[in-house]
């Protein structure tokens, strides 16, 4: 199936219409801790970060498990978002560290030792830190979420160049929704910037909601996990990971190890 632009969005996903094709689905291999999650266009594989202890997993479209690789060198790691062939940045929520690393299909472990990082020490509250991480291949830039006290987004410019040894113009500034209630969501535990519309996707688990906001900030559509919304039999109970796939479709990880799908609505091919 190709991929999905803004003429078939009309410049958003819209959840609306969205349903639930893979429910609560246990990935067999994975018991505890579930948390990040990114779609590698280049494998058309998912990867999710485990934090206790650390380890990344990779998951086919369906949920089933390909792999594990234990991660060395983590503390608490919450999310991972792919970058581009096999680099991928991970990020550290015990240590407010951001580690470039690189998953081939050999890899077996990561050892985050010599690897590119940045600390961005923001977080006030040990343990409400950055919760998730997506790149934002439209603008070069990483987009990281911060769990709660305060809910917050930030958007990271020039951490290539720095990592490349470029020089540190580094600069993080905070991403405001548009609308007069802020974010409206007791936390957030994911990110994910769908490139074909420039639209930042925001999970909260304690509101069990996904927004999707447009360009310039504006909430254009929410997809509710709660039993009946959706097709969904029963509430997702922690959702912890989101990420879009090529054909708009919504994967979701929930702890301990539950994997879900939302497909949109099939539309009418133009001719």
């Amino acid at each position: 199936m190709r991929g999905l632009g803004p003429e078939d969005f009309g410049a958003r996903l819209d959840f609306s219409g969205y349903r639930v094709a893979i429910e609560a689905r246990p990935i067999d291999g994975l018991t505890d801790n579930t948390s990040g999650l990114t779609y590698n266009p280049t494998t058309g594989t998912l990867f999710t970060a485990i934090n206790d202890p650390p380890k990344l997993a990779e998951l086919s479209p369906d949920g089933s498990l390909l792999r594990v690789m234990p991660l060395t060198g983590a503390k608490d790691v919450e999310g991972i978002t792919h970058v581009e062939g096999d680099r991928f940045i991970i990020v550290d929520e015990g240590k407010s560290r951001l580690n470039w690393i690189t998953i081939t299909p050999d890899t077996t472990a990561i050892d985050l030792a010599g690897t590119p990082f940045v600390t961005l020490d923001l977080g006030p509250v040990s343990n409400l830190g950055f919760e998730g991480i997506s790149w934002d291949q439209r603008r070069q830039e990483l987009v990281v979420v911060q769990e709660m006290l305060p809910v917050r987004v930030l958007v990271v410019d020039g951490l290539e160049a720095a990592v490349q040894g470029q020089g540190l113009g580094i600069a993080v500034r905070e991403w405001v929704p548009d609308n007069w209630a802020g974010h409206g969501v007791s936390d957030l535990s994911s990110v994910s910037v769908h490139d074909p519309t420039g639209n930042m996707i925001l999970l909260s688990h304690m509101s069990s909601l996904i927004i999707e906001y447009d360009a310039n900030g504006a909430p254009v559509s929410l997809l509710s996990l709660w039993a009946g919304r959706h097709g969904l039999q029963a509430s997702v109970p922690q959702a912890e990971g989101v990420a879009i796939g090529p054909a708009g479709e919504v994967f979701l990880v929930s702890e301990p190890n539950l994997f879900y799908r939302f497909d949109p609505a099939r539309r009418e091919t133009r001719p």
